[in-house]
């Protein structure tokens, strides 16, 4: 029978570490894939849904968050949802068991194609010439995009969900499977195109 102790500086169990490497420890943040090279560096997936506010006083910081943290963030700004994070965190939790399901792939990675299919990539702005506001079609920052595209979802969620009988998680689900699919019945889609619509005719 062997007699050896375990060596103290063994490194820690690995099944702590990949457990603790995975968000809400059960999905992977590893191999993501980014379609889009624009907005990669924005969009940025951390096994960590909840950083304690700690880049909110720092510019242009919010882009180091993990995307599925802001869109936490994005679904508490309502009038009825204010400060109620841990109840967004469970609307995400639910919506992420829900699209495992229904598409067996990775939730992570169905957020991360929506937030990059739902971002516009033009959008208008009003210029003043003598007193005359003319509309000017401008190309949309890739991290206005994402900001752009995680505002849509939120939105489709509310619209679906607000005085329905279909639960906030299952209107997020809806929204995010639909925008990976790039359908566009879904509200982030429909925006996304309204708004390039715009933009193409006032160019």
């Amino acid at each position: 029978m062997s007699t050896e102790q375990p060596d103290p500086d063994a490194p820690a169990d690995t099944d702590d570490e990949r457990i603790s490497a995975q968000l809400f420890e059960r999905y992977s943040v590893d191999g993501i894939e980014y379609d889009d090279p624009s907005t990669k560096r924005y969009i940025t997936v951390t096994p960590v849904a909840h950083t304690m506010g700690r880049h909110a006083n720092k510019q242009f910081k919010k882009s180091e968050i993990s995307v599925v943290e802001r869109l936490i963030n994005r679904l508490m700004q309502t009038d009825e949802n204010t400060g109620k994070k841990q109840m967004a965190t469970q609307i995400v939790r639910d919506a992420f068991d829900t699209i495992e399901s229904r598409t067996e792939e990775n939730p992570v990675q169905v957020l991360v194609t929506a937030v990059e299919n739902s971002g516009p990539r033009e959008e208008t702005v009003r210029l003043k010439y003598g007193g005359i506001s003319v509309p000017k079609a401008v190309d949309v920052a890739p991290q206005r995009r994402v900001d752009q595209a995680l505002k849509f979802i939120a939105q489709g969620v509310k619209q679906n969900s607000y005085k329905t009988k279909t639960p906030a998680a299952e209107a997020l689900a809806q929204q995010l499977i639909g925008a990976a699919d790039y359908d566009l019945q879904t509200y982030a889609i429909s925006q996304k195109e309204e708004k390039e619509r715009v933009a193409a005719a006032a160019r």
